[in-house]
């Protein structure tokens, strides 16, 4: 069943959720009408390889002009409609940056993948419902309308202001025509009452101006209590939640949204500066004792400036965290001498800043606060943000070409270079530009996220879980001295992490059964998971029990080979993986003869194990377990393979696969027939010849199994057997024979 299958089946509150991340970005139609395809597709590499970017495009392009001649033949207008429109946003959009497309569907399809994971769980997890807090929704909705309110209170003041010119205006013109009589005429009686309607019209010119004055002022104190209650929760609110999706949580959102208000803010107070200037104007025309405009018109202009300023520095973000496009989903882990990306915007999006801010990057810029270590950035560390390069429009800059270079030590030669670079010591890098409009010169400074610098991608595992629990445990975005004295973190949050680690990275998190064994295996024991803190070393630093490699090392192994080896058969859900020997043993005994589950070994980095039910002639039950299979076999024989052609040799009985269902009773073939590289062949004759001469080979796992042992004794697997050979011995040679061949 395809991904997108699997997601229309959803319950509604999870299909809402779909609903929220695709937009005119990338239009749902297109999604349901190509879902085989573009899950077929590589996009995480494309999403940093343009020219694999562009070929995908392309393609894309060419599938949504084959469904277009497809529905114009059934004469669906709506559908023609909306597919024409979507051919000229794909071409028009992102043809001068294809990998951003690339970038959205990935996301989009990690999303998918994460929604499922979810979907699959029996309660949602701590972290992820204080992201989806309906507090947090409510208040991004009370933002919006308070910024809408705002535009239009300033836009009202506007008319205000023009209706005090044109009043002034018509002041100014009476009192210059009577002014320009004769004296004798200024004593007659028509006159002094026209001096009197000066006055009045004096009196209602004082009263608008000091009206003006009291609305731009409150203009003014809505915008300073939104940007300091509300707005600034909002973006500290969406920094956690990108803080949260870099580790494997849920795709963050809103940054559109943000934008939105910050810009639709900053127009205000430009307008509401310009209304001041108006004033002003109007002061050096007019001036009377008792006049507002010189005692309060200072006042509000420093403030709206001091506005500005807020509002320009907390506008600078980093929209994307630094990260090697050979391992997109491990941002913040940057290598020496690799290139890495990251992306910046400016969340206030006026034309005139096009091309116009400059924005230079530098690493460990406070140096006092980090190791004695020093970096710098060679590439391009000086770059203009527009408006070209995004695919929305927005006011963005994309360094793509930036290396770490360490420093050479005043002794002559590098510092910690080399395999032992310490993983816990975390470095930022800095942003600094300076924005000049109207008159105002505003500096802007801001920082990635801690990055972990590497010289060995060896060094990679241990510097993910340095990012892991950074982000896990700290809103901070600049403590580079966390690890000199790291926190705990709650067990049922870090679990919850451990999970997107699966969603993310192998399309499928983990279900309420395999979290209880990970807890058991951090722990020791069965515990609280709300009340139990675990500590960094014994997460990533402290050998497990009886082994000589930690919890993390452990499973980032597993990970690595469900990504290179057994992916298809993890996303179907039919590796159980996390189980404990006592409790697989609880979950077989009573199944049929021949049922089997698959699990990950607890003493083998990467290896996966398949334990099979069995039951004597005396009618006791017996479990059998392989010998775990690591990477270098799975690259031999697809595992899938291996569970079609595997046979055990018990003493005086013939070879034989007792592999029959998959807990907790899905036939063998069912569950695995399509996974299979290819169907078994038939059996050859000796006489038959394949290529060059040459009769035909397959390799063949076999174990064989003593009479007093319930675990495979040394089981050679992938012995090299040709069919038409094991055809021979099975004809000519006793069961013993055999074995003794085998051995």
């Amino acid at each position: 069943m395809s991904q997108w299958s699997q997601v229309q089946q959803l319950e509604i509150k999870f299909l809402e959720q779909v609903d929220q991340f695709y937009d005119d970005n990338f239009p749902m139609e297109i999604r349901h009408l190509l879902a085989q395809w573009i899950e077929s597709q590589d996009w995480e590499a494309a999403a940093n390889n343009e020219a694999m970017a562009m070929i995908l495009l392309q393609n894309l392009i060419i599938q949504v002009d084959e469904q277009l001649d497809r529905v114009s033949q059934e004469k669906n207008l709506l559908l023609i409609h909306n597919l024409k429109r979507v051919r000229k946003l794909l071409q028009g959009k992102y043809h001068g940056n294809p990998m951003h497309i690339a970038v959205i569907i990935s996301n989009c399809l990690r999303e998918e993948r994460r929604i499922l994971a979810a979907a699959s769980m029996p309660v949602q997890g701590p972290l992820e419902k204080s992201l989806q807090n309906s507090v947090v929704s409510e208040r991004q909705r009370n933002v919006e309308h308070k910024v809408s309110a705002i535009k239009n209170s300033a836009q009202m003041t506007d008319q205000d202001v023009k209706y005090l010119e044109d009043l002034q205006e018509e002041f100014d013109f009476r009192y210059k025509t009577i002014q320009s009589l004769e004296q004798n005429d200024k004593n007659s009686a028509l006159i002094k009452q026209e001096m009197l309607a000066l006055q009045a019209m004096l009196n209602t010119l004082d009263y608008k101006r000091k009206e003006v004055l009291s609305k731009i002022g409150r203009v003014i104190h809505e915008i300073d209590m939104l940007m300091s209650n509300m707005l600034t929760e909002e973006l500290l609110d969406w920094k956690r939640r990108q803080q949260i999706a870099c580790i494997g949580g849920p795709l963050h959102g809103g940054l559109d949204q943000l934008q939105n208000c910050f810009t639709l803010l900053a127009e205000s107070l430009f307008q509401v500066r310009r209304q001041l200037e108006k004033l002003d104007e109007l002061l050096t025309r007019l001036t009377y004792d008792g006049d507002p405009i010189p005692v309060q018109r200072p006042q509000l202009l420093e403030k709206v400036n001091f506005l500005l300023y807020n509002l320009f520095r907390n506008s600078f973000v980093v929209e994307r965290q630094p990260c090697m496009p050979t391992h997109p989903q491990r941002p913040m882990v940057l290598k020496t001498l690799i290139q890495f990306t990251v992306k910046l915007r400016l969340l206030i999006k006026l034309p005139e800043l096009n091309y116009q801010i400059r924005v230079k990057a530098t690493i460990d810029k406070n140096v006092s606060t980090v190791s004695n270590r020093r970096f710098v950035l060679c590439g391009t560390h000086v770059k203009a943000m527009n408006m070209d390069e995004s695919a929305n429009g927005n006011l963005s800059v994309e360094f793509r070409h930036l290396q770490p270079k360490e420093m050479k030590t005043s002794a002559g030669s590098k510092g910690n270079e080399g395999p032992h670079m310490v993983t816990e010591e975390l470095h930022s890098i800095s942003f600094e530009t300076q924005v000049c409009l109207y008159g105002l010169t505003i500096n802007l400074e801001t920082s990635s996220l801690p990055v972990v610098m590497i010289s060995n991608v060896s060094q990679l595992p241990n510097a993910w879980a340095s990012i892991i629990w950074y982000n896990l445990s700290t809103n901070d975005p600049q403590n580079l001295s966390f690890f000199n004295n790291p926190p705990t973190a709650t067990l049922s949050q870090l679990l919850e992490v451990l999970s997107w680690q699966f969603s993310s990275y192998v399309g499928r998190g983990l279900n309420s059964e395999q979290l209880n064994m990970l807890a058991e295996k951090l722990t020791g024991q069965q515990v609280n998971y709300n009340d139990y803190q675990l500590s960094w070393a014994k997460f990533c630093k402290e050998h497990l029990p009886g082994k000589s490699f930690t919890f993390w090392v452990w499973l980032e192994a597993i990970l690595d080979l469900i990504k290179k080896h057994i992916l298809p058969l993890w996303i179907d859900g039919y590796v159980m993986g996390f189980v404990s020997k006592e409790k697989e043993r609880l979950l077989l005994k009573d199944k049929t003869p021949g049922t089997f589950l698959l699990r990950f070994s607890e003493s083998n980095l990467g290896g996966i194990t398949f334990t099979w039910v069995d039951q004597l002639e005396n009618g006791d039950v017996t479990f059998h377990s392989v010998e775990p299979y690591n990477k270098g076999r799975l690259s031999a024989l697809p595992f899938a393979d291996i569970l079609r052609d595997y046979k055990v040799i018990m003493a005086d009985n013939v070879p034989e696969n007792p592999l029959k269902y998959l807990y907790p009773d899905i036939p063998k073939d069912k569950a695995f027939g399509k996974h299979y590289s290819c169907q078994p062949n038939e059996v050859s004759k000796p006489s038959d010849r394949g290529g060059k001469g040459y009769v035909p080979s397959v390799f063949i796992p076999v174990s064989k199994i003593l009479n007093d042992s319930t675990e495979p004794h040394s089981p050679s697997d992938l012995l090299p057997m040709s069919p038409s050979v094991y055809a021979v011995l099975r004809e000519h040679l006793s069961p013993t024979a055999i074995e003794t061949a085998v051995s």
